[in-house]
């Protein structure tokens, strides 16, 4: 599957009005992901992995670049022909690279820094058969983040749409 999307988050108040948390949300989030779901039962593996499009600034002085990693436990319930469920929940890594103003000028210079943190994942979408094995799955994302430190909100939400392809039966 490859998708869109975009991060909403909320704004909460700090006790500070002098310092206000950066609210990590909007941006276009484009996506790969894969399936392996058995076929009786409905039960699988999704990996997923999301990225923000466009670097971000981050109070104005360095660009932000967020990356969510996940890996899940899926169940796949048909509604209809057409119609199905995909209910996901996992763990995974909630990255934010840093690129650093300035250039290298020596070999090997690395001009960026990323701050890393575990994650937990809540996931549904509403699969939708379009032709033959081609589909349609709005969809939507919830991503507690452990220890999200200088952002807002350790919990985001994404929302998007993938389309993708079934390998084997429907």
């Amino acid at each position: 599957m490859v998708g869109g999307s975009t991060l909403m988050s909320a704004t909460k108040l700090g006790a500070s009005a002098a310092f206000q948390p950066l609210v990590e949300k909007n941006g276009i989030y484009p996506s790969i992901s894969a399936d392996v779901v058995g076929s009786k039962r409905r039960f699988g593996l999704n990996i997923e992995t999301s990225w923000r499009y466009k670097q971000a600034s981050y109070y104005g002085y360095e660009n932000y670049r967020t990356i969510f990693t996940d890996v899940n436990a899926l169940f796949q319930p048909k509604l209809s022909k057409r119609i199905g469920l995909d209910l996901m929940g996992g763990i995974g890594i909630a990255s934010n690279l840093f690129n650093l103003f300035g250039s290298c000028s020596i070999p090997q210079c690395i001009n960026y820094t990323s701050s890393n943190h575990f994650m937990e994942d809540l996931s549904g979408g509403i699969r939708y058969r379009l032709w033959r094995h081609f589909f349609v799955r709005p969809e939507g994302h919830y991503y507690h983040i452990q220890h999200n430190l200088g952002f807002n909100s350790n919990n985001a939400f994404r929302v998007g749409a993938s389309i993708g392809y079934t390998i084997g039966s429907n």
